[in-house]
């Protein structure tokens, strides 16, 4: 098929038609045309003129006339050739293309006996040739592993496809209106860092040459935005990409997007209010309800939501009281349920665990889990009460079974932020490889005093699989990481 393109291309230019011109005039889109006459029966011949450009998508030739569909980017229109209205001689350049070739059309609008709009070629170019065929149009591409790699194909063939990356930018979009609507200023912090820090994860290293020094991509953007709330910014956010040096599955890319919120004056209740209500408008926003369906779960997320301990949350399903429990039985309750504690077991890694295997999966309507073990949480404050030696204000929300968001009361005590870190070493050293790093800056910043705050971190990529009924993150980024394509020798 190649060749046989790749004939057709010095065909044309032997007939002189420049396969690759650098320019067309638009001035109208499928999507406009269908909305303008979808009421409009009866269509006066000559009268409606238009210049379009598209991919040939399907393509009948029928001796002395023909059809064919071409797409732009706001979806189909069917376009029909004749010899009588061309002339010979450009009719038969015209039956010369193929589809997926890129032209432009003039011609009218008017509608066919069986009443589809269709514009009359009175005139084309041939925009860009295609040296590739699309795949066989009955089956289009199914394949998941082409559609991720050359998302290029998949955005032609599958139209469902381009729908989700249209929400993703609606969904981004609303998000920025909601927030920059209520004083929040939108900020940029470094992507290469010297010491990485803000979550539990392993970095990218790269090395900076000029420097001579080692610098890391971000794991998070947490540090940097407090160290602004430190200087005097009550309200920010940035949409930032983040890498996370570890496992691919349906809920994790190397990189990815998320949100990072901070409020001064705030704590971790406060942030429970601006999600819910900030996730539902966006909902509201691009889909029109808070009603959605994922991956066959009805969800409502409608305002407020369900807010448990996950202390409550254990016990409740699994009938374990972590808080009097034996550390060696729920181990072994772990070991049972096929899970296991990375590193050295401590009482919250042991109970994050536990919840994970037993809460995590039954969590569909939207939920607040609160109250974190203090071992898993070194950037919140303690939690108020009797149970601050054991706990912090920290939350995270799920929905449809889906981790969507993490959120603390941020700790601003400077010497027990060092306490914190300092444990979080001790970690490392026995092997923990995403066990926090000690960051000096930061606690010297904490030292010139942050107001009490609250933080919300949301997982855009996540949200966007929950709004669009993706069931892997790999649907939601254009270009996720991919294995490198095994090519024999």
């Amino acid at each position: 098929m190649l060749e046989e393109r790749l004939r057709k291309l010095e065909e044309f230019r032997s007939l002189g038609v420049e396969p690759y011109p650098y320019r067309y005039e638009v001035d109208s889109y499928a999507a406009e045309l269908h909305e303008r006459f979808k009421d409009v029966q009866e269509i006066p011949e000559g009268k409606y003129n238009v210049s379009i450009a598209g991919r040939i998508m399907t393509k009948r030739d029928m001796g002395r006339g023909g059809f064919a569909h071409i797409q732009d980017s706001t979806g189909r229109i069917q376009i029909y050739a004749r010899q009588d209205v061309l002339g010979k001689e450009r009719y038969k350049i015209y039956k010369k293309l193929d589809v997926g070739d890129i032209i432009g059309v003039k011609g009218y609008v008017f509608r066919t006996r069986t009443g589809e709009l269709t514009v009359l070629v009175q005139d084309f170019q041939l925009l860009c040739k295609s040296l590739r065929p699309l795949p066989e149009k009955w089956h289009g591409l199914r394949d998941k592993e082409t559609r991720y790699r050359q998302r290029y194909l998949d955005l032609i063939v599958n139209p469902d496809v381009r729908e989700v990356f249209i929400k993703r930018t609606k969904i981004i979009r609303a998000i920025r209106e909601y927030l920059d609507s209520r004083g929040f200023l939108e900020v940029e912090t470094p992507v290469l860092q010297p010491i990485y820090g803000g979550a539990t994860a392993r970095p990218f290293v790269t090395y900076h040459n000029a420097l001579d020094m080692k610098l890391y991509l971000r794991i998070s953007d947490e540090l940097y935005l407090k160290r602004l709330i430190v200087g005097g910014f009550d309200k920010v956010y940035e949409i930032a990409k983040d890498f996370r040096n570890e496992g691919m599955d349906r809920f994790h890319n190397p990189e990815f997007t998320q949100i990072e919120i901070y409020q001064a004056y705030a704590d971790y209740t406060d942030m429970m209010r601006l999600a819910e209500d900030m996730i539902y408008t966006v909902a509201m926003r691009v889909l029109g309800t808070a009603r959605i369906t994922y991956q066959g779960q009805e969800i409502d997320l409608t305002p407020p939501w369900r807010r448990i301990s996950m202390i409550e949350a254990i016990e409740e399903e699994s009938g374990i009281n972590v808080m009097e429990a034996p550390e060696e039985e729920m181990l072994r309750v772990i070991e049972e349920k096929g899970g296991s504690v990375k590193g050295k077991p401590t009482w919250g890694k042991i109970v994050a665990e536990l919840f994970e295997l037993f809460v995590e999966p039954k969590l569909v309507q939207p939920t607040f889990v609160v109250d974190f073990p203090v071992d898993i949480s070194p950037l919140a404050k303690r939690k108020r009460g009797e149970l601050g030696d054991r706990l912090v204000e920290r939350f995270e929300i799920f929905i449809g079974g889906l981790e969507l968001g993490n959120a603390f009361s941020e700790l601003n005590d400077p010497l027990d932020q060092r306490r914190r870190f300092e444990e979080q070493m001790k970690q490392r050293e026995l092997g923990d490889e995403e066990a926090h790093v000690m960051d000096e800056d930061f606690i010297r910043a904490l030292e010139y005093g942050m107001p009490p705050t609250g933080g919300l971190g949301i997982g855009i990529d996540r949200l966007v699989m929950l709004l669009t009924d993706s069931p892997s993150i790999r649907d939601v980024i254009l270009f996720p990481q991919m294995r490198p394509e095994s090519r024999e020798v």
